[in-house]
């Protein structure tokens, strides 16, 4: 068994710790792409002849061409976000499985959004500001706990299902909004099925965990604002391409939600003069909701635990068939 690590060698120190290197390992020889060179033919120098391969962050799309140096390739794991970029339809054609890291990204995401709502719910941010300032305790009038208030979730992917799995720890009500999954499914993750209008009406928070297609550009924007409350907290951690930020920083301008707060946004970073920078009720992160540092690692766990599946003829968690691409990040 022959397992082929293709990603740049700073890719794989992201995500590769010597606890998933050792599990690796137990499974069959491991080569390594020691260098930041993930060119095609540095690629097939390192794959030739392999079982399985590693991808990861600025690996490029496994074309035939590519393919043909690994006849008996079988398994391909994706160490990173979205798979897109390194998949083409020759994989599915040659009956080569693939597999990603969704499931510990969104549970990074879903954390970071936990931590955001609960932060904006309870006002730290101005309390902060006010106490650095020379202050104490203005402000603390809109302090609010997470109890009896109306969560919204867009989007029910892994980010999606476990920040609902971490809201049920409250004694709030969860309403999702997700084309894509049944009222009972719904149910099982504890969410209440409802569309898009209804969530944003009745969320006190609402949290975004859509992927990135054309049916989600812009979805929130000047008209889906309106139907939000004015002291709702907006929180996207998701991709800036949902959120029509001019009609936003308008809408907050005219005293619209109670924050906002943006881990991503459309383009990455936003502009220095970029308006919404200088509201004090829009809350930026750098695009670190993922896994960051250290987080990185639990990816080449993850990885390591999806090959041992596939070896013992278990379902993986995250594997990715064609038809599911028109739906994924």
């Amino acid at each position: 068994m022959k397992i082929a690590m293709i990603m740049s060698e700073r890719a794989r120190n992201r995500v590769i710790s010597q606890k998933s290197m050792a599990c690796f390992s137990s499974f069959g020889e491991v080569v390594m792409n020691d260098t930041e060179d993930t060119s095609p033919e540095q690629i097939k120098k390192v794959m030739a002849g392999a079982d399985i391969v590693v991808t990861s962050w600025g690996n490029t799309s496994l074309t035939g061409d590519i393919l043909d140096c690994a006849p008996n390739l079988k398994l391909v794991v994706h160490a990173a976000g979205s798979i897109k970029p390194i998949v083409s339809d020759v994989l599915w054609e040659r009956g080569i499985r693939v597999t990603g890291s969704p499931k510990p990204l969104g549970e990074g995401v879903a954390e970071t959004a936990l931590g955001l709502t609960i932060t904006a719910s309870k006002n730290v941010f101005a309390l902060s500001k006010n106490i650095a300032a020379g202050g104490w305790s203005e402000g603390k009038e809109n302090v609010r706990d997470l109890f009896d208030l109306t969560v919204g979730v867009i989007g029910a992917g892994w980010a999606g299902k476990h920040y609902i799995r971490l809201m049920n720890n409250f004694d709030v009500d969860i309403l999702m909004y997700d084309p894509f999954i049944s009222k009972e499914k719904a149910k099982e993750f504890g969410a209440e099925k409802a569309e898009l209008e209804e969530v944003l009406k009745r969320s006190d928070i609402l949290s975004i965990h859509a992927p990135s297609i054309p049916e989600t550009y812009h979805m929130i924007n000047k008209d889906t604002l309106k139907l939000m409350k004015k002291d709702a907290v907006l929180i996207n951690t998701a991709r800036g391409s949902i959120i029509d930020e001019k009609a936003l920083y308008e809408h907050m301008v005219a005293g619209g939600l109670k924050y906002t707060c943006l881990d991503v946004t459309d383009p990455e970073p936003p502009a220095p003069d970029h308006p919404l920078r200088s509201l004090p009720n829009v809350i930026f992160t750098p695009h670190l909701a993922g896994l960051a540092n250290n987080g990185g690692q639990k990816i080449g766990l993850h990885a390591a635990r999806e090959v041992e599946k596939f070896l013992k003829g278990e379902k993986m968690d995250c594997e990715v068939t064609k038809e599911m691409l028109a739906t994924m990040a």
